[in-house]
């Protein structure tokens, strides 16, 4: 068995050797800057985690490890497009470096090496692999599409913000280790319950991110704290904010979300303060708290030695005391 950093390792020195020999180069140059830049790369290590708790040799996979990587890579390519965000793990995005067609284009052909190399799994579980893999990504599209219609509402009930996250985020999460655990040989019912593991830690990851975003440090976080205040997005923080607030609060609240002409930094500050008022972080933790318990719950009916699951457990732990 491998332990989560090891794992990391191995897949890092994969990536890193990648060659994208194929011209134009500029169409390349992206795709080398965006997985160059490293990351957290939790979705690879998951399937590595997963296919390692049956098998041992887990270099039998990297393919479609990096499949998984390469094709989380371009959703935040195109994400960082959409979103006009200036920074992505302390760097420039492609669409800064570059321009908005070079991020399309070079996103765009990122998602066809994601599937290449997806490709390149065991043939024996090639055709549940690429259904699976195939379902996972028009999923994350409907996520992120439901993310832009919030933009336009000021009705949107938690319960339809975790169903955007689940499938915005968590549902790769929750394909990463089911794939992983099919090409390792791990049974229908073991990988519906890694999966189910998946989609709970996936949905407290994304829940996290928006803790982050108000309570994180700029420079351990890579992004700049505060942007979904700025840009008024419908996170779980101001939902519950809105939810439970009193009149005065509610006002400031519209107040912030109204105002045309204001200092950034002002504004940061003035919501960041009604959250605080209102207990808007202890709310997040707790809906954290109760998605790694069910995560829990999912990976103790695993089949396989309970030492086995501990770097899972350990996946768990980190992320809920996680700064980036």
């Amino acid at each position: 068995m491998f332990t989560a950093s090891e794992l990391l390792e191995k897949i890092n020195s994969h990536i890193a050797d990648l060659q994208f020999t194929r011209t134009p180069k500029g169409l390349y140059a992206p795709v080398e800057y965006v997985l160059s830049m490293g990351g957290k790369r939790i979705r690879p290590v998951l399937m590595l985690m997963a296919y390692n708790l049956y098998q041992e040799d887990v270099t039998r996979i990297y393919a479609p490890a990096t499949g998984i990587e390469v094709y989380h890579n371009y959703t935040l390519l195109h994400d960082d497009l959409m979103d006009r965000a200036d920074r992505r793990r302390g760097k420039e995005t492609v669409h800064k470096v570059w321009n908005d067609n070079t991020a399309i284009l070079s996103g765009d052909a990122m998602l066809i090496l994601a599937y290449q190399f997806m490709a390149e799994c065991s043939p024996v579980f090639l055709k549940e692999v690429m259904d699976l893999f195939s379902l996972t990504a028009l999923e994350i599209c409907e996520g992120q599409q439901m993310d832009m219609e919030f933009e336009q509402r000021n009705d949107v009930t938690a319960e339809e913000y975790l169903e955007m996250i689940r499938l915005k985020t968590a549902v790769l999460l929750a394909a990463s280790l089911r794939i992983g655990a099919r090409l390792g040989g791990a049974s229908a019912e073991d990988a519906d319950r890694l999966y189910d593991f998946g989609m709970q830690i996936g949905v407290a990851f994304q829940l996290k991110d928006d803790l982050l975003d108000v309570y994180g440090n700029a420079k351990v976080f890579g992004k700049n704290i505060g942007g979904d205040i700025l840009c008024n997005k419908k996170t779980y923080m101001l939902i519950k904010a809105f939810e439970h607030a009193d009149a005065g609060q509610r006002n400031q609240l519209n107040h912030w979300i109204q105002a045309e002409n204001f200092q950034p930094a002002e504004k940061i500050a003035a919501v960041t303060e009604l959250y605080n008022q209102i207990g808007v972080k202890a709310i997040c933790e707790n809906q954290m708290l109760e998605y790694s318990n069910r995560a829990m719950e999912s990976l103790a009916a695993v089949s396989v030695a309970e030492e086995k699951k501990e770097e899972l457990k350990k996946v768990i732990e980190n992320l809920m005391h996680r700064e980036v």
